[in-house]
């Protein structure tokens, strides 16, 4: 299990980790999204040793990385794809991984097979191999010690959609044999097909945290109107909370509200529900709106 309490990490006067507090448990994939930037990789790093939190802990069964003996049979980490010797072949990397841990080279095979790594490839250098190559080849090496806990940051970039697939029914089935994968990524669809429970991290402090049922029965109130910025300046003069939504505005107001003040304001209403039928993605933007680097631009055009 992975626990992090009160966790923050500053860099001179930007706070990238600010009072992060969550649990990843046996059986579950947890998603953690955010969008880049929000301080997921710090902390991951702080997880697996790289970095060290300035306040708060983090651990894995109870114990700091450092302090547990052959991490790499109890903690599977997945960092970063790229960062890997280019000189080195597949096979060299898992075999070297295998020795550090003493694990039987049979295990390697077992590795190589299990990403679909063939011999041809696996004694190939990898700065030959792509981005997803070197995703599976990461992957085979977080799982090479058979870890109770795997920490995996953005896996599936690089990967076709087959691949995404592939590492979707992977980590589910790692997950049902009793395994705890934390996994970062920005891609909300493939978090939402496989993760339990879901962190959003947005500045680096966690926004919101729970089943994707639990997250979008509190996203608020979808409108779309004739006027949508003349009702969201009505509904914000009311001191309620705004955010764009596709074509449309979430707020976070009852839909009696939301027709009331549109009554009022001699506004139409084109359409009003509960936000949950707008999914993950708008309730994401709408939680890290303070965030995105994305915003309209008018006069300029692409």
């Amino acid at each position: 299990m992975i626990t992090v309490e009160g966790l923050t990490k500053v860099y001179g006067g930007f706070t990238a980790v600010d009072d992060v507090s969550f649990v990843a448990r046996p059986g579950e994939v947890t998603g953690f999204l955010g969008p880049n930037g929000a301080g997921k990789t710090t902390t991951m790093r702080i997880l697996a040793g790289l970095t060290r939190a300035d306040r708060g802990t983090a651990t894995i069964g109870g114990h700091d990385y450092s302090s547990i003996p052959n991490p790499g049979r109890h903690v599977g980490v997945l960092l970063d794809a790229s960062a890997q010797h280019a000189g080195r072949t597949g096979r060299e990397v898992l075999t070297l991984g295998a020795k550090t841990m003493g694990l039987p080279a049979s295990r390697v095979d077992e590795m190589l097979a299990l990403v679909s790594l063939d011999d041809k490839e696996s004694k190939r250098r990898i700065r030959n191999y792509s981005l997803g190559m070197r995703q599976r080849l990461g992957i085979a090496h977080a799982l090479l010690g058979d870890p109770q806990v795997l920490i995996l940051d953005e896996p599936a970039n690089g990967l076709d959609p087959a691949g995404i697939r592939w590492m979707r029914g992977l980590l589910r089935g790692y997950a049902e044999r009793g395994g705890a994968v934390l996994l970062s990524s920005h891609l909300l669809h493939e978090v939402e097909q496989i993760a339990d429970t879901m962190l959003v991290i947005g500045r680096g402090k966690i926004v919101a945290s729970g089943t994707k049922a639990e997250l979008l029965t509190s996203a608020g109130t979808f409108a779309r109107a004739t006027d949508t910025a003349a009702l969201a300046a009505a509904l914000q003069a009311k001191g309620l909370s705004v955010s764009p939504s596709r074509d449309g505005l979430v707020a976070d107001a009852e839909p009696q509200v939301i027709g009331e003040t549109a009554l009022a304001s001699g506004i139409v209403l084109l359409e009003l529900r509960a936000a949950d039928g707008a999914g993950l993605e708008d309730l994401f933007l709408q939680l890290t709106a303070d965030t995105q680097r994305e915003t309209v631009t008018t006069g300029v055009q692409a």
